[in-house]
């Protein structure tokens, strides 16, 4: 009967710790819209009558970082752009895979419409991108200690992000302003061992060498802090070049 309740208490013991995890984020969970703060800041800024947006353009974004995709970076400047609500975006990096293509089909007749005697927008700035650095390790820290057989460490470490964007004059290709924005990324995890010895002498009951260790890590998104970095400079960017 003892061994049955400290297997019990041991038990109880996990179920709790497996609970507080899953409350902790491990699970599944619905996908939803981006809410993050830079996302809100640019959904805040005053939307610009279409006729009156300046017209810009992006054509790639460059990577120093071989886990940051330049097509991927050059997606996401333009998705923040256009949540700005400021600009009109021209396509450019695309253009013969759509624009281009279409305008064919039309002037070989096989498309409705007079889409192929039609000139394309013009920009008036271009933005020039690079994801310029990103610190795999600025710091690092660790907290362990030892209650009752109970051992507990936790550890995190903060690298770091960065991005430049240039401002270029489509009309001369002079190069009128720069931002530059950086962004750390944390990461973290902990984790629990000696959870039977603990049990045991909480309960002082034999739990015949029952023990169990519990871990997590936890780390943003690479891919999010980019993110964060480009809607930051889009933010910035309208501040300075958004008024008609």
């Amino acid at each position: 009967m003892a061994k049955t309740s400290g297997k019990i208490v041991y038990i109880t013991i996990a179920i709790l710790l497996g609970t507080i995890l899953s409350a902790w984020g491990w699970g599944n969970e619905d996908p939803q819209l981006d809410k993050s703060s830079t996302t809100e800041k640019l959904e805040s800024l005053p939307r610009v009558d279409e006729a009156n947006r300046k017209v810009v353009t992006i054509y790639e974004f460059r990577s120093s970082v071989p886990e940051i995709s330049a097509a991927a970076a050059t997606d996401m400047f333009t998705t923040a752009l256009i949540k700005s609500g400021t600009f009109a975006v021209a396509e450019r990096e695309r253009l013969n895979q759509g624009v281009a293509l279409e305008k064919q089909l039309n002037a070989q007749g096989q498309t409705t419409g007079t889409v192929a005697q039609s000139q394309l927008i013009g920009a008036q700035y271009i933005f020039e991108g690079t994801v310029s650095e990103a610190n795999a390790q600025a710091g690092k820290t660790g907290v362990a200690g030892v209650f009752k057989g109970l051992g507990i460490e936790k550890s995190g470490e903060k690298a770091t992000i960065g991005i430049d964007v240039r401002v270029v004059s489509a009309a001369t290709g002079q190069v009128l302003d720069s931002v530059n924005v950086r962004k750390p990324i944390k990461s973290g995890g902990f984790s629990v061992s000696g959870i039977g010895a603990f049990a045991q002498k909480l309960t002082n009951k034999n739990l015949n060498g029952a023990d169990v260790n519990v871990g997590h890590e936890g780390r943003e998104g690479v891919d999010e802090a980019l993110r964060a970095c480009i809607e930051e400079a889009v933010y910035q960017l309208v501040k300075r070049y958004g008024k008609a």
